[in-house]
């Protein structure tokens, strides 16, 4: 983190950077501290650190201890970085050892107390006490013979309530209970000896002597016996319960409550049982170690100031040395040998002789950890036990016997969930542990869970080696001076890597399209250029405030102080998907290990972010996966390689979870890289995205088989899929506000969406499939708002797609657009998706639906130039939102398509009952039929063979006029010819009229191919025998012959159910008579028995029509009165009928006289009677 500031020059060192994606990771602290100035001190190590408020106090093995103080950093730093100056060496007061010839400690532990801002430091076994920060000396006092200071209860705050703080100070014969506030005072002693570690939670500590372990209960003085520190030990016994209550002289009672208290921990354990199995220590061991044990309690009590019982302090005083002269000037503490808080310290030099160090710790309030093992050399063991003394949890396994132990973290709780975000509560135990190389040894920190099964698995970091190689003076080191020490306070740890990957920066993409182009000031730079270097301004400053970890744990190696900071989740995944990404680029490759990428995102699965650093780095993480997901997807579907269902879903999640601007993603596909468009101020994402970006942007778009790659991915129904539903995704996002540059990427999103439907579309078409989905899916998009309306244009065009391209107008309400569309497809241009199947009457139905009269003139009469059918529905629909006068319309057809002028006038005049336009309909009609006879031979030899067809019929036989029906010829000009029929036969009543005379005289010239028509006019001038004649002679339609009599001349294709009156060439004409013409006309039929035949029935049927007489008198005298049976028969019946008729009618009037006469005489023979009139 900084240099440390001292009065000589650093000596040079080689710098090592460590790149780690462990959970832990080393950051300078202080750097080439000068820890001796006097050249002639033997190499002088760090023995214990401690940092409060920015103040760092440094303890050497010299009986020194270093104060730094901590600045701001510059205004170009991250605000979390401080940087340490040297500010004084103070050397604490100590009593001398009696045995010179063992070295001294030094510095041995430095405890802070914040809530009364005072410290303690042990220096050489003696205790002194000094105030905070500047370390002057406190109470005046000292305490020798002292081994451990701590106990702090750790279940307490640091809030000042006036109280003090207890700590535990372990002497060689008791551990002493002092609470120190305006003054140290002794709260209990508690039996212990020669302590050498302690941690406290409330009223029970666990503490451990050279031999084993204890728990404490410092309420009610007892203690349950843990399990020895080395597995080799048989003499350590545990598992009951002792009173190590103080002994009292007879007759004087003990305070407090005696060993009878029922409040007294009652638990017992078998601990000892559990590490039995660890190892055995030989007998010599143990007497050795008993015999050292006996000969420090011999030592005498220790001096304190504490204890009334005690020598004065005047006397401890006089005992200690004459304090040396700091270079500052003033006294300073002695030093400490070992700290415990939640951690064990460094190695602590004691007098008694220990093969192993203990070190105590407590995770959880209600546990703490112990290490136990056989030699520095071989593996530890950390157990767990709760505040009964029982063990839990498992037990952790240490390469070697740490000499060093720290914990960190709350741990997991019941449910597998951390306090803590992003994983900062995460359970770790920290060890220094010793590894074996070839021809040395060095010291790391392994790191393991607590709070898991098995640790979690370890982890390995290097401590750096604090000398140059070539260092002669250094080359006999000590390995000892490596340590790990739990910090009171911490300190913020800047990670400017986390900024630089997370701060944004413009991406140059290729085949991007700029939306418009930035304005150029003549005189500088473009606008665009500013805004650019001010938002790189912004990000840079943006950047320094990410990344900062608070770090409690120190570890120093020769003249240097590291602290161990978790490193930041984004640095331990980025870190790891780097080495994917790095063996992928080794080998010029770009398909990774999807597995790998996939296990790294499921770390972050479910994580919620708590500070604006985590959701950054979670977001960066899952956007970083997702692009090495889809373009591995890319790369594999260009290689025809399957891949699992469970990997698309993977891939499409993380793709809309991580929320990466989808033109981005869009840059690693062949073809739809070309859709992106890029807004004036470029396209920003985070920074640790553009390399990945830029590699596969080189391999999949770049590469000599690009061409190859982009047609097996867009040959691959997977892959499109994935596309699509991404791309589909992002449409639903279209008005969030959280979306930057929203109108360029809906712009390539739409675009790109629009491609992908074409191409699966096409492929369904092609491969013979159903395309009903896709082209489901390919017209709702279109059809509801897409964003590149002129790029969809030009892609539609491109592809062929004139009918989407026609819809897509739709949605703009692009009338004009529209019906050109389809008048291109109408007319023949390519329109490669077939769906415009019914495309006239699509036509006809849109000009029915549009208010414009320009377009519905243009289009309505191309249509009616294409079909006159449909075009003339355009211009008389009834429920057109643009009505037309018949006038207007003819006029229009007449100038613009003279075709359906017909056609119109037929709607007019058959589908209106418009008789108004009827004349100029025959006209068209008879236009059509003599211009057919006059040019084509063919076209009368079909009507005299129809005439001749007919009368060869023999009865009963149809109607002419159904004969010409049911074999009518395909052509116009013979359905004209029915057209003219019926209008010539009257079917729109007697009050329409038509010229007869121009008529007769146009078709003049083809009377014999045109003979209903001659009968029709006949009738209509009042010729009926002529007409007759025709019917009988000309057709042989006896038939309709008849119907002419019966309906009074009226035309032969009149509708029989309609009533008519007759014409005015009739007028005074009736049925007898046109049935007398009509005898006529079968008297002379040629053929023999057909005129039999006819004229029998004629008299037969219709008899009542003539008068015997004068049918008897025209009949020929050769003929059998058989043949007029029937006639004379009927004849005579109502001759019969007419008599009696008249004679029932004579009877009726004869009595009806009676009647009157009756009624007369009975009025007349009454007598006269007289009324009065008032």
């Amino acid at each position: 983190m900084a240099s440390a500031q001292s009065e000589q020059p650093p000596r040079k060192r080689r710098r090592k950077t460590l790149v780690s994606t462990g959970s832990y990771v080393l950051r300078s602290l202080v750097e080439d501290i000068v820890l001796s100035t006097e050249e002639s001190v033997k190499r002088v190590q760090i023995s214990c650190i401690e940092v409060w408020e920015g103040n760092l106090y440094i303890g050497t093995s010299a009986a020194e201890i270093l104060h730094y103080v901590s600045i701001p950093a510059d205004s170009h730093g991250s605000p979390a970085s401080l940087s340490y100056i040297f500010a004084s060496r103070l050397q604490p007061s100590f009593t001398q050892a009696s045995d010179a010839s063992k070295p001294a400690p030094g510095v041995q532990q430095i405890l802070v107390l914040p809530k009364v801002a005072k410290a303690c430091v042990l220096c050489n076994g003696t205790l002194t006490f000094y105030t905070l920060p500047e370390l002057s000396p406190a109470f005046g006092t000292v305490v020798s013979n002292c081994t451990w200071v701590g106990g702090i209860n750790q279940n307490e705050g640091e809030e000042i309530d006036g109280n003090g703080e207890t700590i535990m100070l372990c002497l060689r014969s008791q551990i002493r209970l002092v609470n120190i506030g305006d003054k140290p005072r002794k709260v209990k002693n508690i039996e212990y000896p020669a302590c050498l570690s302690t941690t406290r939670r409330d009223n029970f500590a666990c503490v451990a002597d050279a031999q084993s372990y204890a728990l404490l209960d410092i309420e009610h003085q007892q203690k349950i016996p843990l399990f020895p520190i080395s597995s080799l030990d048989e003499n350590a016994s545990g598992g009951q319960i002792e009173d190590i209550s103080p002994k009292v002289e007879p007759g004087r009672p003990l305070p407090g409550s005696g060993a009878n208290d029922s409040r007294g921990h009652g638990r017992s354990t078998s601990l000892g049982t559990f590490v039995s199995g660890l190892g055995r220590r030989s007998p010599q061991s143990r007497s050795r170690e008993r015999s050292a044990h006996m000969a420090a309690e011999q030592g005498g009590r220790p001096l304190s100031p504490f204890d009334p019982s005690d020598r004065p302090r005047s006397e401890s005083l006089a005992a200690s040395p004459a304090r040396r002269s700091s270079t500052s000037g003033k006294p300073l503490p002695p030093p400490p040998a070992q700290q415990f808080t939640q951690e064990d310290t460094p190695g602590i030099s004691v007098p008694i002789s220990i093969s192993l160090v203990p070190h105590v710790c407590s995770p959880t309030p209600t546990e703490f950890l112990l290490t136990t093992g056989t030699t520095m050399d071989d593996p530890g063991v950390g157990i767990f036990v709760n505040l009964d003394g029982d063990v839990v949890r498992g037990t952790l396994q240490f390469d070697t016997y740490p000499s060093s132990v720290v914990v960190a973290g709350t741990g997991v709780d019941e449910q597998g969930r951390t306090p803590g975000n992003n994983g900062s509560g995460d359970g770790f135990v920290l060890a220094i542990v010793s590894q074996k190389l070839e021809d040395s040894e060095r010291k790391v920190i392994e790191i393991q869970r607590w709070d898991m099964e098995n640790g979690g698995g370890k982890e390995i970091l290097e401590v750096p080696f604090p000398f140059e190689e070539d260092d002669d003076e250094d080359a006999e080191f000590d390995t000892r001076g490596v340590a790990l020490r739990s910090l009171h306070s911490g300190s913020s740890v800047p990670f400017p890597e986390v900024g630089e990957k997370l701060r944004a920066v413009r991406m140059e993409l290729p085949g991007r399209r700029l939306a418009n182009s930035p304005k150029q000031d003549e005189n500088g730079p473009s606008l665009r250029e500013q805004w650019q270097m001010k938002r790189n301004s912004d990000e840079e400053d943006f950047a320094r405030r990410l990344g900062s970890q608070h770090s409690h744990i120190a570890v120093w190696s020769g003249s240097s102080i590291w602290l161990v900071t978790r490193n930041p989740l984004v640095m331990q995944l980025d870190g790891s998907i780097d080495r994917v990404m790095d063996a992928v680029m080794e080998e010029e490759s770009v398909s990774v290990d999807r597995d790998q990428i996939i296990r790294i995102v499921n770390h972050v699965r479910g994580q919620e972010p708590s500070t604006e650093t985590e959701y950054l780095s979670l977001k960066y993480i899952r956007q970083k996966s997702s692009l090495i997901l889809i373009a591995d997807m890319i790369a594999q579907s260009s290689s025809s390689l399957d891949i699992a269902s469970a990997d698309w879903r993977i891939t499409e999640g993380l793709l809309m979870e991580g929320g990466v601007d989808p033109r981005v993603t869009l840059s690693l596909i062949p073809v739809l890289h070309e859709e992106i468009v890029e807004g004036p101020n470029g396209i920003w994402i985070h920074a640790g995205l553009v390399s990945v970006a830029e590699h596969y942007s080189r391999t999949l778009l770049d590469s000599p088989a690009a061409e190859f790659q982009q047609n097996k991915i867009f040959g691959n129904d997977a892959t499109l899929n994935v596309i699509k539903r991404y791309l589909s995704a992002w449409r639903q996002r279209k008005g969030f506000g959280s979306i930057a540059d929203e109108v360029e990427v809906f712009l390539s999103v739409d675009a790109a969406l629009l491609r992908v439907l074409l191409h699966q579309d096409l492929m369904s078409f092609t491969k013979g499939g159903n395309p009903s989905a896709v082209r489901s899916e390919l017209y709702t998009l279109v059809d509801h708002g897409i964003e590149c309306f002129e790029r969809a244009v030009a892609i539609l065009e491109q592809y062929h797609r004139l009918y989407v391209l026609s819809r897509l107008y739709q949605s703009r309400k692009l009338s004009g657009k529209v019906l050109e569309t389809w008048r291109r497809i109408l007319e023949g241009e390519q329109d490669d998706g077939g769906e415009f199947r019914d495309g006239e009457s699509e036509v006809c139905k849109y000009l029915t639906k549009i208010k414009d009269v320009s377009l519905i003139h243009e289009y309505g009469t191309w249509l009616a130039q294409k079909n006159p059918g449909l075009g003339v529905q355009v211009f008389s629909d009834d429920n057109s939102r643009v009505k037309f006068t018949p006038q207007e319309t003819v006029k229009l057809l007449q100038d613009r398509a003279p075709e359906a002028v017909k056609v119109y006038l037929e709607h007019l005049v058959f589908g209106k009952k418009n008789v108004q336009y009827a004349n100029n309909l025959i006209s068209y009609y008879l236009d059509s039929v003599l211009d057919v006879l006059g040019s084509s031979e063919d076209a009368g030899s079909i009507l005299l063979q129809s005439y001749e067809a007919y009368r060869a019929l023999q009865p009963p036989k149809p109607t002419y006029r159904q004969f010409i029906i049911d074999n009518s010829v395909p052509e116009a000009w013979w359905h004209d010819r029915l057209r003219l029929l019926e209008l010539l036969g009257g079917s729109h009543g007697a009050d329409f009229n038509y010229d007869v005379n121009s008529i007769l005289t146009r078709i003049e010239p083809f009377e014999q191919h045109l003979v209903p028509e001659s009968i029709i006019l006949d009738g209509r001038q009042g010729r009926h025998q002529q007409a007759l004649r025709l019917l009988t002679h000309g057709l042989g339609d006896y038939h309709t012959a008849i119907s002419y009599c019966l309906m009074g001349g009226a035309s032969m294709f009149h509708p029989m159910s309609g009533a008519l009156t007759q014409d005015a060439g009739s007028a005074g004409e009736d049925q007898s008579t046109l049935f007398d013409y009509l005898l006529t006309e079968f008297l002379e039929i040629d053929e023999i028995s057909n005129r039999l035949e006819r004229t029998s029935e004629l008299l037969e049927r219709f008899g009542a029509w003539y008068d015997v007489g004068q049918v008897i008198e025209r009949i020929p005298d050769g003929w059998s009165v058989e043949l007029v049976s029937g006639f004379l028969v009927g004849a005579f019946r109502r001759l019969m009928h007419d008599k009696n008729e008249a004679m029932i009618a004579k009877a009726l009037s004869g009595a009806e006289n009676l009647q009157v006469a009756a009624v007369l005489v009975e009025k007349c023979s009454a007598s006269p009677q007289v009324e009065s009139v008032q």
